[in-house]
């Protein structure tokens, strides 16, 4: 029986692509708003972009390394990041999306949104969270901020990340017992962390991309 087309895209037939890894994506989400799982977020050969209304964080560090990914095509990629640690963080009204290029059918954008409330309690909070940045813009305030430390000396951080992590441990970095970020735009390769609880979840899967699509 030929799939129903419904404006030029075959319907059943995209669902059956596109349905498990939403299924997957929405009960892992499910799992972080109930801070049941150990976080990691990463795109290969995709930088996703990250908006937030205020990041709180304690004990922070930040230093440079490279990020390994693969084209569409199985070729690997580099990429120069900056890797923004918090020991702990609270983030209020946090937005990460992902566009996706599907053939023939086109742009899709997978939008997660969470902690969309003035009660630091219903906020997004993380511990050990490490955001491989690409760019960055955003009103910051450090307190008592140590610039041009080597980065395995940054101990008020959460440490560097690790784990075959491409990173030189006597270069570059800055720490500061606390940072707060407001009005965050940027887009990132990779983001971990040891918790990462999404009070207030949701996420969507819409056609397109661009403004009011992705975050922003």
């Amino acid at each position: 029986m030929e799939s129903q087309v419904r404006g030029g895209t075959r319907w059943k037939r995209f669902a059956v692509v596109m349905v498990p890894s939403v299924a997957a994506t929405a009960c892992i989400g499910v799992a972080l708003a109930q801070g049941a799982l150990a976080a990691s977020f990463s795109v290969s050969g995709q930088s996703f972009k990250v908006t937030a209304q205020e990041l709180h964080g304690e004990g922070f560090a930040q230093y440079g390394a490279i990020d390994q990914g693969y084209t569409l095509s199985g070729g690997k990629t580099a990429h120069a990041v900056a890797v923004s640690a918090f020991q702990s963080a609270r983030i209020q009204k946090m937005c990460q999306s992902v566009v996706t290029s599907v053939p023939v059918l086109g742009d899709f954008t997978l939008r997660l949104e969470a902690g969309d409330s003035t009660d630091e309690a219903k906020q997004v909070h993380a511990d050990k969270l490490y955001i491989d940045v690409d760019t960055l813009d955003a009103d910051a305030t450090f307190s008592n901020i140590d610039i041009g430390v080597a980065a395995k000396d940054a101990s008020k951080g959460p440490g560097m990340k690790g784990n075959g992590e491409q990173a030189n441990p006597f270069g570059f970095a800055q720490q500061a017992d606390s940072a707060v970020l407001t009005n965050v735009k940027q887009t990132a390769w990779a983001t971990t962390a040891g918790t990462f609880k999404l009070s207030g979840l949701h996420m969507a899967l819409k056609k397109g991309s661009g403004d009011g699509i992705e975050c922003y």
